[in-house]
């Protein structure tokens, strides 16, 4: 497999003589809703080890070899008919297109919603490790509001993937400080919710616990370690595995109730694998820039290292872009949208996807009705070069925000570099 950028000129039928596989299963591959319109910027997975080219005025093997970065050698053992003393323009070779990548293990998670379609679930299951439904939420009491996730369960659980119980401080639809802090606070509702996790663990057939609390107050830090602490003896003297999801910090001593009582230290004590959200600094209401900068990732993970074993880390990892309407307001919002609509957004309006190499992710710009727009999301290069952080920092694999939308491509790439542990 390898990844490739489409050029003026290019179209399905094309690109299927040069790398000698069917166009239909470059669009299939690529999901692609308009396979007879490709945009220059566009990049796509191929799943071959090889590409025709046609020799240019002037070019040797030799150069050829330099030009794609293919050993002299094997240019020459792929091309055994060719020879390379009397070489004419026109004459088509082989080029042999061998990744250096070596697949190495590694534990994928997949957030999923209950309203997950069947298609969605099926394109993700094959690749993943844990499948965590989204989510318990709680009352006051310590008391859990289960999701209807059982089909969830089920489903994982046929496909040799294992379900964790998602639990969040999600009060009244959105994540209570204030709720959290009142259980931190009372012994009793402290271990109702303990004796409620452990209940649905062992009534639904989960293998294990995902900790998802958030906007947690600083005061309640130490509350919160101690209660992680607990619940983790008590989870592994069960049989099962604690999962903690974190905020991104670059410090321990980062300020803001996103960070403070996130102790990257104790999670990485207590827990099994540690999810670091690693995405979020284009969001909503933030100005145009990307979900997942790729040196801000770095950083974040460069500081989570010196704190948690890296083999317990998972690295988050978006399932959405953002359509920002220009020029930018401070306060407006921002359209999440998947990558199979960005990209057909720039199809429709015929928009070259462009490539920031900082930020290791695309972009295009459009005009819709006079209202000029732009889009950052993310395409084969950019997941494979932000997967390239798990080799990296040897880190244990990756966790997705969510599988809900079906990205063949992201599942191909997870394929092409890892080795996905099931049960």
């Amino acid at each position: 497999m390898f990844i490739y950028t489409v050029q003026s000129g290019d179209n399905l039928n094309l690109l299927s003589r040069r790398f000698g596989i069917p166009a239909n299963r470059i669009a299939a591959d690529n999901a692609l809703r308009y396979p007879n319109n490709l945009v220059v910027g566009q990049s796509l997975v191929i799943m071959s080890n090889s590409m025709r080219y046609t020799l240019q005025e002037g070019q040797t093997l030799y150069s050829v070899a330099q030009e794609f970065g293919v050993p002299l050698e094997t240019l020459l053992e792929a091309n055994p008919n060719v020879n390379p003393i009397s070489l004419q323009p026109g004459e088509v070779i082989n080029i042999p297109m061998e990744s250096d990548i070596s697949r190495r293990p590694a534990i994928i998670n997949g957030f999923a919603y209950p309203n997950i379609t069947e298609y969605a679930l099926n394109c993700a299951l094959p690749f993943m490790t844990f499948l965590s439904p989204f989510s318990y939420s709680i009352t006051t009491q310590g008391e859990l509001i289960a999701p209807d996730a059982d089909d969830l369960i089920y489903r994982a659980t046929r496909s040799a993937v294992m379900p964790l119980m998602v639990v969040t401080n999600i009060y009244d639809g959105s994540f209570s400080t204030e709720v959290l802090s009142q259980i931190l606070a009372d012994s009793e509702a402290r271990e109702r919710l303990i004796s409620s996790i452990f209940y649905e663990l062992d009534d639904k057939g989960y293998y294990g616990l995902n900790l998802d609390m958030e906007y947690i107050s600083p005061d309640d830090r130490e509350t919160y370690n101690a209660f992680l602490m607990e619940i983790s003896e008590r989870l592994h003297e069960a049989g099962y595995i604690l999962v903690t999801a974190v905020a991104p910090k670059y410090r321990a001593d980062q300020q803001g109730i996103l960070y403070e009582s996130h102790d990257y230290r104790v999670q990485g004590e207590a827990a099994d694998y540690v999810v670091i959200m690693t995405y979020e600094w284009g969001y909503t209401y933030s100005a145009p820039m990307s979900v997942q900068p790729i040196e801000e990732v770095r950083k974040v993970l460069t500081y989570a290292v010196s704190e948690i074993p890296s083999e317990k880390i998972l690295m988050g990892m978006p399932n959405y872009g953002y359509d920002w309407t220009l020029p930018y307001t401070r306060g407006t919002a921002a359209q999440s949208i998947g990558f199979i609509a960005a990209t057909d957004l720039a199809v429709k309006y015929n928009s070259e996807i462009r490539y920031d190499e900082q930020t290791q992710t695309p972009y295009f710009n459009y005009t819709e009705n006079g209202t000029r727009h732009v889009v950052w999301f993310d395409d084969p290069r950019s997941i494979d070069a932000k997967l390239g952080l798990i080799d990296e920092f040897d880190l244990a694999g990756a966790s997705w925000w969510t599988i809900n939308r079906c990205y063949v491509p992201n599942w191909l790439i997870v394929q092409n570099r890892f080795e996905v542990a099931k049960l």
